[in-house]
């Protein structure tokens, strides 16, 4: 088995492009980006990563997760994506509220997150995203040939080349933004 099929599990993925049906809008307009990104519908009980992995066989070191960061300074708001393996935790509070230059840093709220990226939640991801929000990958994602990430709806996932993920405006890896759980 190549780098590539190991992230599959049992899902059958066919290049996004031939299925903007499983893409949320702002993904569907920004999936030419990306034009080895794959797509494989799921069952949206199964979209959550954990029951993804354990459902379909995706491996979880092979799952990336993006969250949605907000930093305070002064009164003004500032937000970035930051994507991090399924099994590792962003440091908000140390190393992202920093690259903000923040005050405070939380993730943002849900409401916040899906209206401002057009995305649903849980489905979430950087390809899309609104122009000039940073997008941060830690250094064990960029170390992947492939993930799996959200394609915007719970519905599907995408599988992209870490390759063209590190290729989006507006991408830059960041070794340590996220740590091992446990």
């Amino acid at each position: 088995m190549d780098a590539m099929s190991d992230v599959f599990g049992t899902l059958d993925a066919v290049p996004a492009a031939d299925r903007p049906d499983l893409l949320a809008a702002p993904v569907r307009a920004a999936i030419h980006l990306i034009p080895e990104a794959l797509v494989a519908a799921i069952d949206p009980a199964y979209a959550d990563t954990e029951n993804l992995c354990a459902h379909y066989g995706v491996p979880m070191d092979a799952s990336a997760n993006a969250v949605i960061v907000r930093g305070t300074r002064a009164g003004v708001d500032s937000h970035a994506c930051c994507m991090t393996l399924a099994h590792r935790r962003v440091d908000v509070n140390n190393v992202v509220r920093r690259r903000l230059n923040a005050r405070k840093a939380s993730f943002a709220p849900m409401d916040f997150a899906v209206e401002a990226t057009g995305m649903e939640y849980g489905g979430i991801n950087p390809v899309g995203l609104p122009a000039g929000w940073p997008i941060w990958v830690d250094g064990a994602v960029a170390d992947r040939d492939w993930v799996c990430i959200g394609s915007g709806v719970r519905h599907s996932k995408l599988f992209i080349p870490v390759a063209g993920l590190l290729a989006l405006p507006g991408v830059e890896r960041v070794d340590d933004l996220a740590r091992d759980v446990g």
